[in-house]
């Protein structure tokens, strides 16, 4: 305690907030600016003093972006993706970290099976080989091509087996004596005592998926079908006029190419940034905690 009064530890307190400050700053500061433009007029991007906040206040372009079909349905995909997608990443995670996490006394074949997921992370098949691999199996232009070739996040198995390992064994030897199974250890002492990695890995599944555009290229023969990021980098890259069809004459006045994209890149990004808040919390908790009393 008395460390934390001297002078030093008062210098390094206060040179960490700064450096963090200026860390949220690049990162926020972006965000306001692509938000700032897609809330400006048309006039008002074009002479190019927007910098954080809106000039000539107007919701045009999420007027005109919203009013599109293919965005609303992209959208809707692109939820289904991630719902799906999570809910088998972290499935195959959970069941695929639990017996990784044993000894090789309780599960000898575990060094085959960690080295077989390891060499994964250095090595594939190539897309010209995965695009075969989905198409004889039948599921091209289905939500099952954006889901299914990720299934498999081994990233994540190493992570949350190391964490796993970190769980006292205590705990999964007391349970063993009073008569339970691994599917009742793994559901009601690891699962538990795991929030923090679980939420963590929960979010790296979510914006994986959410992020994805190339695989809805790849794997989508029609347009209709495209997740969301794959439908925004299409309009991105190049925006032609029959975006703006179908909408007022005043609303294409004070509308640009620059409104418009930002408008896009504002809305994908919106849902990520709402779901982080909820997760983050468990990142700072307690992990076993008192969970091993002497």
């Amino acid at each position: 305690m008395v460390a934390d009064k001297t002078i030093g530890s008062r210098i390094f307190v206060i040179a960490n907030y700064i450096f963090l400050t200026l860390i949220t700053l690049t990162c926020l500061l972006p965000i306001c600016h692509v938000l700032a433009i897609s809330l400006s007029s048309k006039a008002a991007v074009a002479t190019g003093n927007i910098k954080f906040w809106p000039v000539d206040f107007t919701f045009a372009s999420y007027q005109l972006v919203l009013s599109k079909s293919q965005f609303l349905t992209s959208m809707g995909i692109t939820v289904k993706r991630v719902v799906l997608g999570v809910l088998i990443n972290m499935l195959i995670v959970v069941l695929t970290a639990y017996p990784l996490s044993k000894e090789v006394r309780s599960f000898r074949p575990r060094s085959i099976f960690a080295w077989f997921f390891v060499f994964t992370i250095f090595f594939s098949g190539g897309l010209i080989p995965g695009y075969i691999i989905i198409y004889y199996v039948g599921i091209i232009d289905t939500i099952w091509a954006l889901v299914l070739p990720g299934a498999v996040q081994v990233f994540s198995v190493v992570l949350l087996l190391n964490f796993f390992r970190g769980i006292p064994r205590e705990l999964e030897e007391s349970a063993f004596m009073d008569g339970a199974g691994h599917f009742s250890i793994l559901f009601k002492i690891f699962l538990p005592a795991s929030l923090p990695a679980i939420a963590t890995l929960t979010l790296f599944s979510i914006v994986t998926h959410w992020n994805s555009w190339f695989d809805g290229l790849i794997y989508m023969n029609t347009p209709e079908n495209y997740p969301l990021q794959s439908y925004m980098q299409t309009i991105i890259v190049k925006m032609d006029q029959q975006f703006m069809r179908g909408a007022s004459k005043d609303l294409i006045k004070s509308l640009n190419e620059q409104t418009l994209k930002s408008a896009q890149v504002f809305l994908g990004a919106l849902p990520i940034l709402v779901v982080y808040p909820f997760l983050q919390k468990y990142f700072v908790k307690g992990i076993v905690l008192g969970s091993v009393k002497g």
